[in-house]
């Protein structure tokens, strides 16, 4: 592993710390956590841009649409 520094507000450390004391949880799991969740959002939201042009085509306009069709 590698280290990163990264400097967030004192609410926010303050946040984090009351977090990682309820879950007990180091901050630097909790940290990483979050940012897999974010990098796995960014790549489904680009995706997303990609095949809605495809999707659209084929009738699916809404998430609705797709969870109806595999249903």
């Amino acid at each position: 592993m590698s280290n990163l520094t990264v400097r967030i507000p004192k609410t926010l450390r303050k946040e984090l710390d009351a977090l990682c004391e309820q879950e007990q949880r180091r901050a630097s799991d909790v940290v990483r956590d979050s940012l897999r969740r974010y990098i796995a959002a960014q790549r489904f939201r680009r995706l997303r841009r990609k095949t809605l042009p495809f999707a659209e085509a084929q009738g699916f306009l809404a998430d609705e649409d797709v969870f109806e069709a595999i249903s």
